[in-house]
């Protein structure tokens, strides 16, 4: 480990990338994000610096508008983005991890030249739309329906909680080509946003990551030509879950960014902060909530880096990438409720980050799988490995 906990000691050109996305992170992107929270305008500047720095599409190779980096870099890099603004962060994390790397991933060449390109280089920005009314954590039991016509499909149906919904060109639309068939017959579209039938037809006003778009997408028969389905019929529902296990690591890596930043201000408060003739930093009672705050943020980073390391070496990572984002989301929220608590009635006004913090951290133990989700799935591989 080296600089900020990094594991790049002997490799100058990813401590480098670290050091200019960590200067970028502190001294652009945070001094807004207490604008950003407070207004909930979308940071369109900083996405844009962050296009230019190679950070939308992180994991896409060269040829294809991206920087050709690992997951381990990927996992770094948005912990130092979400640390400064956790909006920002997953407007970050939704291009990449959700986007780019299932076209990446599924597409064929001509749909990486022309989808996947654009929103590697960060020109244009993408959504996923798997989530519905009545199919969040069920996403085999979605009512989104694609009907073949001449020349393509036509998609009709209804999604929710669509993370860059609103500013969003390209969405990932899954959708039924087969009700018949249930979860085998889901498949995955790629849909131009401003095509006719596609709206915005709900924006969610949230507790917190205020600054990103959540969206309700109405699909009105919008067209998609044949060549724009991503894999196969049926395959849609293996593209989402494959998808989501990358997506966790870039949630818990989010996460890591808002409850490193809590505990950082929790330790400056308390150092700065005196009653008793002394900073209250000398008192037991706050040594020991530092300390157990310390070694949870560290402890999942650990996981998380642990996911990403497996994920770049092309081994099954779906129980490390689920328990990281396990132990990141609910460190988190951990984390942040004790800074409250560090910080005492300061800590409940808008006027310190920790507050921020506090909200902005529920919202990883809910997206891209809840905590009791992500518990499932480790618990299901735990014994199948007994079985095996």
């Amino acid at each position: 480990m080296s600089l900020h906990g990094w594991p790049v000691e002997g490799d100058e050109d990813k401590k480098m990338l670290m050091e200019q996305v960590s200067a970028f992170a502190s001294e652009v992107v945070a001094p807004k994000a207490k604008h950003h929270d407070e207004t909930g305008e979308f940071p369109a500047s900083h996405v844009k610096q962050m296009a230019e720095m190679g950070l939308m599409g992180m994991m896409v190779s060269e040829e294809f508008g991206g920087a050709g980096l690992d997951a381990v870099a990927y996992a770094m890099c948005m912990e130092e983005i979400s640390a400064a603004c956790a909006s920002t962060g997953v407007i970050m994390s939704v291009n990449n991890s959700l986007v780019c790397w299932p076209i990446d991933e599924f597409g064929t060449s001509d749909q990486k030249k022309k989808w996947l390109t654009p929103l590697a280089r960060g020109e244009k920005l993408g959504c996923f739309a798997l989530s519905e009314p009545s199919a969040g954590s069920d996403p085999g039991g979605l009512k989104t329906v694609a009907t073949k016509v001449d020349g393509g499909y036509k998609i009709r149906g209804t999604k929710n909680f669509i993370t860059n919904g609103k500013e969003a060109d390209t969405a990932i639309v899954f959708a039924s080509t087969d009700p018949t068939k249930g979860h085998k017959g889901v498949t995955a579209f790629l849909v131009d946003t401003k095509s006719k039938g596609f709206s915005v037809s709900k924006l969610e006003d949230k507790l917190g990551i205020t600054a990103s778009s959540t969206a309700q997408l109405f699909l009105d028969d919008v067209f998609v030509p044949a060549d724009a389905k991503l894999g196969e019929d049926g395959q849609g529902l293996k593209i989402a879950l494959a998808t989501l296990d990358g997506g966790r690591i870039g949630i818990a890596a989010q996460a890591l960014g808002i409850g490193r930043c809590a505990l950082e201000a929790a330790k400056k408060f308390a150092s700065d902060r005196e009653q008793f003739g002394a900073p209250i930093s000398k008192l037991q009672a706050i040594q020991f909530h530092v300390a157990d705050m310390a070694t949870r943020m560290q402890s999942a980073r650990l996981l998380v880096w642990n996911a990403a390391r497996l994920k770049d070496s092309g081994v099954r990572f779906s129980k490390e990438a689920a328990m990281a984002k396990l132990a990141a989301s609910e460190a988190a929220m951990w984390v942040a409720t004790k800074a409250i608590q560090v910080h005492g009635g300061y800590g409940y006004t808008k006027e310190y980050v920790v507050e921020r913090n506090f909200r902005d951290a529920k919202i990883t133990e809910i997206y891209e799988g809840t905590s009791e989700i992500q518990r499932i799935v480790i618990a299901a591989q735990e014994f199948a490995e007994l079985k095996g």
